[in-house]
């Protein structure tokens, strides 16, 4: 008997027939997340506990082996932080499903991490309560991977990222014992803040098992603005005003010439903007009533101001879902040219424009269409390559321009991730960015909580 073959079905004995695969076909499904760049390889066995028991055991058994574990949600993650390792033992959290608990009158939540984070903002919502974080692939991606990424989404300029939202975590260490961290009140500072710890960590510290986060009260049917610019700088001019002003909507966006093409061929719609437009910035108020009104009606007035050619309010529901769904389309739409590459890059609000300056100017460089979409209101933009995938000249060329609009961001006194998170694409960057020193203190962090390194190897660094 292998290794292999006895770890397998050791797993098999311990957590039952149906929750250890080893057929190289069904596995390959389980190699990578959505990052065409980064590197995967092939697992020797994929796992699917259905409880903090069944992962103990899964940890302890590979510790024993020496095998390396990956924790994988669903997948949808751009960095490959989920990408599996040769010989690797993929621990899939989908069955962790559980909604276990929502305490309306303490405004919090607990959750198993496979829990879809659009069926969780769901059952929140019917408490009258509201679960902030939203990235773009809320309707399939889970919990535990948004917290294991500190996912962001659409809301981040008003409620943060996921990291905002959790008051505490269960995670299994490498020894397979079991960590409790956090707390369940509204304030609380015994300690290291160990939940910040492994929030965003990349499954390299533990393995997430439930998730403590707090709520908000359901805000009220947001109202719409949309403005349109027909240069970038006007675009973010207004931008920097908007945050001068001390305003805060629930939702900042902006839309590069070439994404809002791309979704207005792709709806068959119209989003108002016209031909000359170089820029569309999409604004939401959730504060209600005449909070609401108020507030958009100075930001319209800041766009107005700023040289915009069209500024629209809308309090129509339907018609502000609309344009919404028109921002979440981009990269839906821009298949139509390809496949994409998406970034993720995050630089001051005030040099916005720069940034998608840039871009154009990579765009030109490497010969391939660069859209850029992006959360206005904290500066995290994405801009997304589009190339033909059977072109290994095209891909080398996505490559270039990815890792070149990442120098861009930094040059501009960003960060190389807003929201995605370092992964096995970004290492390089990571050490760039945060220095000799920075990156000690992660692996001496790393060596005292996973000494023999078995828990996602390869990612971050």
């Amino acid at each position: 008997m292998t290794a292999t073959t006895g770890l397998a079905e050791r797993l098999r004995t311990e957590l039952g027939a149906d929750s250890v695969v080893t057929d190289p076909d069904v596995m390959s499904s389980y190699q990578r997340d959505m990052m065409p760049l980064a590197p995967a390889g092939s697992p020797q066995v994929v796992v699917f506990p259905a409880n903090t028991a069944q992962v103990q055991t899964v940890v302890r058994a590979c510790a024993e082996a020496g095998v390396p574990i990956v924790p994988r949600g669903a997948g949808s993650g751009l960095s490959g932080a989920a990408n599996a390792i040769d010989g690797c033992v993929v621990l899939v959290t989908s069955r962790m499903n559980e909604i276990v608990e929502i305490d309306p009158d303490n405004r919090l939540a607990v959750v198993q991490p496979g829990v879809i984070n659009l069926e969780f903002r769901g059952a929140v919502e019917k408490h009258g309560l509201f679960y902030p974080p939203d990235p773009s692939s809320y309707d399939w991606c889970t919990m535990g991977g948004n917290v294991s990424t500190n996912a962001g989404g659409l809301c981040c300029v008003k409620y943060g990222v996921t990291t905002d939202s959790v008051l505490g975590l269960e995670v299994v260490l490498a020894d397979g014992e079991v960590l409790r961290t956090g707390r369940r009140t509204v304030k609380g500072v015994a300690g290291y803040d160990l939940t910040k710890l492994f929030i965003g960590s990349e499954g390299t510290l533990g393995v997430i098992t439930e998730i403590t986060v707090a709520l908000k009260p359901l805000p009220q049917a947001p109202g719409t603005t949309i403005a349109a610019f027909s240069s970038t700088e006007a675009a973010g001019a207004a931008v920097a005003q908007i945050v001068r002003e001390g305003l805060v909507p629930s939702l900042m966006e902006i839309m590069d010439a070439s994404s809002i093409q791309a979704v207005e061929e792709y709806l068959k719609t119209e989003l108002g903007a016209g031909k000359g437009c170089a820029a569309l910035l999409l604004c939401q108020s959730d504060a209600g009533g005449e909070a609401a009104r108020h507030e958009l009606e100075v930001i319209e007035q800041v766009c107005q101001s700023a040289g915009a050619d069209l500024a629209y309010t809308t309090h129509d529901l339907a018609e502000g879902q609309m344009l919404l769904q028109a921002r979440r389309a981009v990269l839906t739409a821009l298949e139509i040219y390809g496949t994409w590459l998406t970034d993720d890059v995050c630089v001051p609000r005030t040099r916005i424009a720069e940034l998608i300056s840039g871009c154009e100017r990579v765009s030109a460089e490497c010969g391939l269409r660069i859209a850029v979409v992006g959360h206005a209101g904290d500066g995290n933009m994405h801009p997304t390559i589009v190339y033909d995938a059977n072109s290994p000249e095209e891909f080398a060329r996505a490559r270039k321009a990815f890792d070149d609009i990442l120098a861009i961001g930094l040059s501009l006194g960003g960060t190389v991730t807003g929201e995605h998170g370092i992964g096995k694409i970004k290492r390089d960057w990571l050490a760039k960015e945060i220095g000799p020193v920075g990156m000690r203190v992660h692996r001496e962090i790393k060596t005292a909580l996973d000494p023999g390194n078995l828990f996602n190897p390869g990612s971050m660094f």
